[in-house]
């Protein structure tokens, strides 16, 4: 028979002492919360026989940074994380979600760099810059980051949610190619910022891809909005006048009303193919009226609820490892709705 795990066991594993277990199990308090994350995730990893209740424990707060709900992926995602604050009230984690700008990386790192003493975890969706990366380093003895929807590289992060983007960038142009067929033509990437590293690791499959496979489909170019759905209709309107060999349009940001009512004012409608990613309300419209072609959605709102669990899961609140989570990639057609 196996013998059943006892305190001394937990106080072996998390590598603190007989008394500091007892006071967190029996709800003594007085431990710091360090050790008791320690003891908590010791306690479930040997299958304690005990009711690891927390209706008592300290309270653990998680800050949420993402764009305002304007954009209608990080809406999306605002979504997910109000599921998963219900649930983990009853686990005492309380989530607060701060908005940051796509363009304001200085504002961005004072907001990281102000986290320590005020927060015990953070979950971020974020440009991939330099500045950005070092404030994560900064604070991540203090503050575990989750990286969400787009990682950032040397950030120190616990834990990736997300797609891998260069995967979905070779889905894309699949796609791209076969619906141009033989005949090929030139296709138009519109980017809204290439700083973020999931927008280039999808840029960068397609690109891949679509030049080793099917020769015939040309990049006519990238261009850049600035995550602006105005501009983003101007750029693309622009691009559609200067060339009529431009046949597909792969878009990777906001602004897809704006690329199709474009080609709908150039009386384009049935020659360009547009292929996009996120499945909003918007965009799953234009799908049904046939004005998109594609959509590749990798599920935001369940994307932002792993997010916010992998951290309980590191302050051992809830069972399972604290892990990265590749979110697979759903292509949805005018036929799949």
């Amino acid at each position: 028979m196996t013998k059943k795990p006892t305190l001394a066991d937990v106080a072996r594993v998390a590598g603190v002492s007989l008394a500091t277990v007892d006071r967190v199990i029996n709800n003594r308090g007085g431990v710091d919360p360090a050790k008791e994350e320690a003891v908590m995730r010791a306690a479930r990893t040997l299958e304690l026989d005990r009711r690891l209740d927390y209706a008592h424990r300290q309270i653990k707060r998680i800050t949420v940074m993402i764009q305002p709900p304007e954009n209608p992926f990080h809406a999306e995602l605002g979504n997910g994380i109000d599921t998963a604050r219900k649930f983990l009230a009853a686990l005492n984690i309380q989530v607060a979600v701060t908005h940051t700008r796509i363009g304001q990386i200085r504002e961005t790192v004072a907001k990281i760099i102000s986290l320590p003493e005020r927060t015990d975890g953070l979950v971020i969706s974020a440009p991939d810059t330099p500045e950005i990366a070092a404030a994560l380093m900064r604070i991540r003895a203090q503050v575990p980051v989750i990286t969400l929807a787009s990682d950032i590289a040397g950030s120190g992060r616990i834990a990736f949610i997300g797609p891998d983007d260069e995967r979905s960038g070779r889905v894309a142009a699949d796609l791209m190619g076969l619906f141009l067929g033989p005949q090929g033509g030139d296709v138009l990437i519109v980017a809204g910022h290439l700083h973020l590293a999931g927008q280039r690791a999808r840029a960068r499959g397609f690109e891949s891809l679509l030049s080793g496979r099917y020769p015939d489909c040309r990049i006519h170019g990238i261009v850049e909005t600035g995550e602006n759905s105005d501009a983003t209709a101007t750029r693309v309107h622009e691009a559609l006048s200067q060339n009529p060999s431009i046949r597909g349009i792969y878009h990777l940001s906001v602004g897809a009303v704006g690329i199709v009512d474009a080609i709908d004012r150039l009386g384009r409608r049935n020659e360009v193919h547009v292929i996009t990613h996120e499945l909003t309300p918007n965009r799953r419209r234009l799908l049904r009226q046939r004005r998109l072609h594609a959509v590749l959605d990798q599920d935001p709102h369940l994307e932002a609820r792993l997010a916010i669990e992998t951290l309980a899961r590191h302050f051992g609140r809830l069972e399972g490892p604290v892990t990265s989570f590749e979110s697979a990639v759903q292509i949805f057609m005018p036929e799949s709705l």
